[in-house]
């Protein structure tokens, strides 16, 4: 009946299940066979769980909306008692929880079969995921010269590749959508504080960072967020509600919008020819589909500003994280690798009030994107990566350099730089899967104003009909 799991997405597959079609055994029976063949040359999927998912369906799964679909975590966060995790590195190897968080627990509720984690680079630090915990880099499925993206590369990975139909990933810089587009997927970062961040942390990144979900289609990911949305007991924030939910949104298109389209990076820089001929075929397309095209840039926003704040934010966070870690002692080259030893070197560079003056930078900043939006667009249409996947090895950690590695002129901000913007600014950004490049996938970036989460979600739905990329499969997951 099923066939290849790569041929399907979560939600036809839980559609099988309802109807008794296939079981959830029979699911995880698949996924595990997939997992076998295909992982070794990926790298993606570990600290396999095999005994908690087939305990979860012995005592009965959740009747949500994905029950007995099998499923996986991003191995960075998504606090689970029953799935221990190094959190991408050797300081935090074989962690375990004494309590789920908020976001594994409405995971959980929607019935997913759970059976394992996958990598990502130490710190979640990167668009490449190469941690050493792991033994080794995890690769594209597309091409395995090739990177899967970060920090959500091993679930981007374990997607393209037919392990999962979709899994969990997190995005603090790009960290859902720059494997997305590298992977050909699609990824969806929601309205800040859209998702919970409790219990384990208030905010992550100044609230720069959230959970997301590497999907093959536009209906997965809808329904998954609307299970999963909603402020934890004691947040500090939230997200402006919802109308009528992701899933009700992508019923129907959306109004005819206003589209900016920006074919070069956000400070008008030339990026690749051929992933600016991607962003201009997709402007054509959303012209024949009724909706108003024109060039346009965020002029009034400072993004060089915005990337140095993220830089020294994250550096503080990443010396915090590893201090934490280290329980007082020294830290020493085995505990951390090379990028998270630099951030911490940089961090004590910094003045005691400059966290709170980067903090400032980057409200400033969410409210120059504000005023964008505000005088004119409802999207923005740029590419998700200046240019094709990177090299396995491009952005590995081993670099100490932990400021030239983000925004040198080789650095992560000039591969990706457009959505760590929207990081900054806490507003809805996507990748959709609409351009190939040499044989690889190339993603375009859709962007809208804040809490604008259903116009987005279901212009990327309009445009999944109008170009449907379900069909296209890497030669591995064959």
């Amino acid at each position: 009946m099923i066939g290849d799991l790569g041929t399907w997405d979560a939600s036809a597959l839980a559609g099988l299940v309802a109807k008794g079609d296939v079981s959830a055994t029979e699911l995880l029976d698949a996924a595990l066979e997939a997992a076998d063949r295909r992982n070794p040359a990926i790298n993606a999927v570990v600290l396999m769980q095999e005994d908690v998912a087939r305990r979860a369906i012995a005592d009965g799964l959740p009747r949500g909306p994905f029950r007995g679909v099998p499923f996986l975590i991003k191995d960075l966060g998504c606090e689970a008692r029953d799935f221990p995790s190094h959190n991408g590195s050797r300081l935090f190897a074989n962690t375990r929880y004494g309590r789920d968080s908020a976001i594994w627990q409405r995971i959980r509720a929607t019935g997913v079969v759970t059976f394992g984690r996958t990598t990502s680079p130490e710190g979640g630090i990167g668009a490449a995921t190469e941690a050493a915990v792991y033994g080794g880099p995890t690769r594209n499925p597309w091409s395995l010269g090739h990177t899967p993206g970060g920090s959500s590369g091993g679930s981007g990975a374990a997607v393209a590749a037919g392990i999962v139909a979709m899994a969990h990933g997190s995005d603090g810089g790009g960290s859902v959508r720059i494997p997305a587009s590298n992977c050909g997927l699609f990824g969806f970062k929601p309205t800040r504080a859209r998702l919970p961040d409790g219990p384990y942390v208030g905010e992550g990144w100044a609230g720069m960072a959230i959970d997301g979900f590497l999907t093959r289609s536009v209906r997965d990911t809808a329904v998954m967020l609307d299970a999963c949305s909603g402020a934890d007991l004691g947040a500090p924030y939230h997200a402006p509600p919802l109308q009528h939910g992701h899933a009700q949104a992508i019923s129907r298109p959306p109004r005819r919008l206003r589209v900016a389209v920006c074919d070069t990076t956000l400070t008008g820089e030339p990026i690749d020819p051929h992933v600016a001929e991607v962003v201009r075929h997709v402007a054509r397309l959303l012209e024949r589909l009724g909706h108003h095209v024109e060039p346009g840039l965020p002029a009034g926003a400072d993004v060089p500003m915005m990337m140095r704040a993220w830089t020294d934010i994250v550096a503080v966070g990443t010396a915090l994280s590893i201090r934490n870690g280290l329980k007082g002692r020294d830290l020493t080259d085995n505990d951390v690798e090379g990028v998270g030893r630099g951030a911490v070197e940089h961090a004590a560079t910094l003045s005691p009030l400059r966290y709170l003056e980067a903090v400032g930078e980057i409200h400033a900043f969410g409210r120059q994107m504000a005023a964008f939006f505000d005088a004119g667009p409802d999207i923005l249409l740029s590419a998700t990566l200046a240019e094709p996947p990177a090299r396995v090895g491009r952005f590995s950690h081993r670099t100490t350099d932990y400021v030239a590695y983000r925004t040198g002129p080789e650095g992560i901000f000039a591969y990706s730089p457009f959505c760590a913007v929207f990081n900054a600014s806490g507003q809805p950004a996507a990748s959709l899967p609409l351009g190939m490049v040499d044989g690889l996938p190339v993603g375009v970036h859709l962007a809208a104003g804040f809490g604008r989460d259903e116009e987005l979600i279901a212009l990327c739905a309009e445009i999944e009909a109008a170009e449907p990329w379900a069909g296209r499969r890497p030669p591995i997951s064959g």
